[in-house]
């Protein structure tokens, strides 16, 4: 029998489940304001859309990808990021010949890396991102990091803090990759396996790599910013400009960069201490090439994408409070077989009038559902055995206060509308 989830992996009860439908209902809303559709896409593509976007040599298509060939022999991939199929949408739904700029969000979508398990990070782990195609305003990237602020200041992180770096555009960044192998030529063979291949095929990779060897040669690198053209050193200027005018506090972290190849331009993290090491809850920046990549026109955008199982383990660190289940309005204790056709129609009345209404299905006696009503929670208790039925009066108990009244039996439902009015 097979009882344990797989590695890396997470289940959410109907007691965790509110807290997720809170997460989600807040980012719907900050969406609405900012003026964001919905977007809902498969959760596995053709592999070839994460190899073109996030890079045939980054550590996501090497070593983290869940990789198969269906029966018809095509390679697929799940899902291991959310801005290369929002821009696959965006081509196939023909979104680049509607009004731009598209303003989306994908909310609760499964993201797949298969890489070691670490505090909010799975293996199967969801995400809320949004992504912005059409506009090259760095407006635009100030209200993407705007957003995100206001999403985890809105769910009750305090405390945050953004870095804001430039990863150039193709011109910069042609001149840093020389300034790399520079750097990192004569150290060449003190480099992982995967650094000296690195090294040939895309030298850019050599920031993002783990191994603490390969960290220690990064003494003494110059900073991407040194090689920033005029026009993007302009662009950075007006996106902090725009985040001041906002209040928004940020730093200049010079040695922040994105482990995709498709990011240009601006960069960033909000991070949080309440996870050590790993306090990274968002990131994101601008990929203007992404499109183009997969064939469109050029095309600019900018985004970011936020964990939400790490979301949730920050905001239990910092003792946020978040909503449980709701209590049942009313829970019907039944006394006898003879009851349970006027209980079931009764408790069906119930729920049709929009109350969370429930009824003893497990055979248990008055005194035990009595119980069993009372830690569920319910707020009210009707109680109908034969004596009810046949004199048609009920008595509602109020779980909270510990009163009783009688109640006409064809007058129950309306009795808890009656006393949500008054406020009891």
């Amino acid at each position: 029998m097979i009882t344990k989830r797989p590695r890396g992996t997470a289940d959410a009860t109907p007691t965790d489940t509110p807290k997720w439908q809170y997460l989600e209902s807040v980012a719907r809303e900050i969406c609405r304001c900012y003026g964001y559709g919905e977007i809902r896409t498969p959760v596995f593509e053709h592999t070839e859309l994460f190899q073109r976007t996030v890079g045939e040599f980054t550590d996501v298509v090497e070593k983290e990808m869940y990789t198969f060939e269906d029966r018809g022999g095509r390679s697929l991939t799940l899902r291991p990021e959310g801005t290369a199929a929002a821009g696959r949408l965006f081509l196939e739904a023909h979104l680049d010949a509607a009004a731009l700029p598209a303003k989306l969000y994908y909310l609760s979508w499964p993201i797949f890396r298969y890489e070691r398990p670490q505090a909010g990070r799975l293996r199967q782990h969801h995400q809320f991102g949004v992504e912005c195609f059409g506009s090259a305003d760095p407006l635009v990237d100030a209200e993407i990091i705007t957003m995100a602020q206001d999403f985890l200041s809105a769910v009750g992180l305090a405390d945050l803090r953004v870095g804001l770096n430039s990863m150039g555009c193709p011109e910069c960044r042609h001149a840093y990759r020389a300034a790399l192998r520079e750097h990192y030529g004569p150290r060449r063979e003190k480099l992982c396996p995967d650094c000296q291949r690195r090294y040939e095929q895309n030298p850019l990779r050599l920031l993002d790599c783990k191994v603490e060897t390969c960290q220690e040669l990064k003494s003494g690198l110059p900073p991407m910013g040194d090689f920033l053209c005029p026009a993007c050193q302009e662009h950075l200027k007006k996106v902090e400009g725009y985040l001041h005018e906002l209040g928004i506090r940020y730093h200049r972290d010079p040695s922040l960069v994105r482990g995709f190849d498709y990011y240009t331009r601006t960069v960033f993290e909000i991070s949080h201490q309440a996870l050590g090491a790993q306090d990274v809850v968002c990131g994101g920046g601008r990929y203007d090439g992404l499109v183009e990549s997969l064939g469109g026109d050029p095309t600019p955008g900018v985004g970011f994408g936020l964990g939400l199982e790490r979301l949730l383990l920050i905001l239990e660190e910092e003792g946020v409070s978040l909503p449980s289940a709701p209590p049942l309005d009313v829970f019907v204790v039944t006394i006898g077989e003879e009851v349970r056709s006027t209980a079931f129609g009764l408790v069906q009345a119930y729920r049709r009038n929009g109350w969370r209404a429930d009824l003893d299905v497990m055979d248990r006696s008055m005194r035990a559902q009595m119980r069993f009503a009372d830690k569920y929670p319910a707020r009210y208790v009707l109680i109908l055995g034969p004596d009810e039925l046949a004199g048609q009066q009920v008595p509602i108990r109020n779980m909270v206060s510990g009163t009783e009244e009688k109640v006409a039996l064809k007058d129950a439902v309306g009795y808890l509308a009656e006393q949500s009015r008054v406020g009891t």
